[in-house]
């Protein structure tokens, strides 16, 4: 453990931890498991990686003296850091209905917040300076963050806090995590809730990503007939997208129309369709409009890791090969109002300064072959209790492969409901929350 801080604030007592990891959990550095070209310094072996990375985390509770079971909170993502207390939520939150029964601990998965962020800073990626600038040494570095490393990052802050259990809620790509965490160390876990998070398990991503690209036609067209005179002002702002390098955007970046498209996003929360039709009604001229455009793309230089290694977490020993990408349906290239999801391609990535450092590194992890997370025996050996909020709706995780996935976990009964979008956790945290305990405790 290198370093431990207490403090209280608002009635409620803080711990930060931080605990130094090995980069590698695997010995797999050097295997440079790509399926196109790459370097001779990957080929041979000889990428410089860290020996350790330090892992941060921030753990809530009622007293100083707590003795409540931890719950470890795995954020969405890729590639972003917890949620920090005092805007989690208000009064009725999740993180009020955990703290009734838990100590919660806020991880920030390796690579965001302040476990070792990657970003960049002036053209230059940062957090990976002893890898050196090779784009295919960074490429093989950025295979260490996925949620097989996380996990096992996680699991030894457990033993370091001295926890012979404890309980994990995974929102999104953090319940793809828990997943993994059941499938490797499920001794190590009292009980488990997912929401919005089951993941497929083997299939090519393009083969889901197909399936939420249907969902987005459906979710673009009820949203054009909500608000009919936004799909007109959709078609003026891609037209002034399409004219030279597109449209201009502060700080030196700029958006395409296949980067327009992605504020179909805001589609796959309870109150996007709202906010995204605000911001439809700016003036396209205007300064504002171009800051909060600029704002609301999902892929950007603040969490670069999400536009980088999005589509892997998706990659059951498989290659991603943009599959968003390849899986979009041709009625989508032809119409440009049909909006994406989390469908992530690599105009971001050259269309924002602050990632364009991250292009090439892109194109070879988009060409890695990754290996398996998740092992079916060992999910359904499993005997860990817990319960899911599968959303009928999801925009993001098709509920027919939640519900497949939920079928190897006999102890995690799913709730499949309506009610929410995929940001359930954050419209109705309280609520969502102690439904899920409730089902997993009968």
């Amino acid at each position: 453990m290198v370093e431990q801080k207490d403090w209280t604030r608002g009635g409620l007592h803080f711990r930060d931890v931080t605990v130094t990891v090995p980069f590698d959990h695997f010995g797999r550095a050097g295997e440079a498991a790509s399926a196109g070209e790459h370097s001779a310094s990957a080929a041979s072996g000889k990428v410089d990686l860290p020996d350790t990375i330090d892992v941060f985390a921030r753990i809530i509770a009622t007293a100083a003296d707590s003795q409540k079971p931890y719950l470890v909170y795995l954020q969405g993502g890729p590639g972003v850091e917890a949620p920090r207390p005092g805007i989690v939520g208000g009064p009725g939150g999740w993180v009020k209905r955990a703290l009734e029964e838990f100590q919660v601990v806020m991880l920030d998965q390796r690579g965001t917040g302040r476990s070792n962020p990657i970003g960049s800073v002036d053209g230059a990626i940062t957090g990976l300076e002893t890898v050196g600038d090779d784009p295919a040494a960074i490429a093989e570095a950025l295979s260490f963050f996925r949620a097989d490393s996380i996990v096992e990052d996680a699991e030894i802050l457990r033993r370091q806090l001295g926890a012979d259990t404890w309980s994990l809620l995974g929102q999104s790509f953090g319940g793809f995590t828990t997943l993994r965490y059941i499938s490797a160390h499920s001794n190590a876990l009292h009980e488990v809730y997912f929401t919005g998070g089951l993941p497929a398990i083997g299939h090519d991503p393009a083969t889901v990503y197909g399936r939420t690209w249907e969902g987005m036609i459906r979710k673009s067209e009820q949203y054009y007939a909500a608000f009919p005179g936004d799909r007109e002002k959709m078609r003026r702002l891609v037209d002034l997208a399409s004219v030279g390098d597109g449209l201009a955007l502060p700080g030196g970046a700029r958006a395409t129309p296949e980067r327009i498209r992605l504020l179909g996003h805001f589609l796959g929360a309870s109150d996007g369709p709202e906010k995204l039709h605000y911001l439809l009604d700016l003036d396209f001229s205007s300064g504002a409009f171009r800051h909060d455009l600029a704002a609301s793309l999902p892929f950007s230089g603040r969490n670069p890791l999400y536009a980088v290694v999005h589509e892997s977490c998706w990659a059951d020993g498989t290659v991603t090969n943009w599959a968003a990408r390849r899986a979009m349906p041709d009625a989508v290239r032809e119409d440009p109002t049909l909006l994406a999801g989390e469908h992530a391609g690599p105009e971001s990535l050259h269309e924002d300064p602050e990632l364009t450092p991250f292009a090439e590194v892109a194109e070879l992890v988009a060409a890695r072959q990754w290996p398996g997370l998740y092992d079916v025996d060992a999910l359904q050996a499993a005997s860990v209790r817990g319960a899911a909020a599968v959303y009928f709706e999801d925009a993001y995780v098709p509920v027919e492969y939640s519900l497949a996935t939920a079928e190897h976990l006999s102890g995690v009964q799913p709730w499949v409901t309506n009610e929410y979008e995929h940001n359930g956790l954050r419209a109705d945290g309280y609520r969502v929350l102690d439904r899920l305990i409730g089902l997993a405790r009968g």
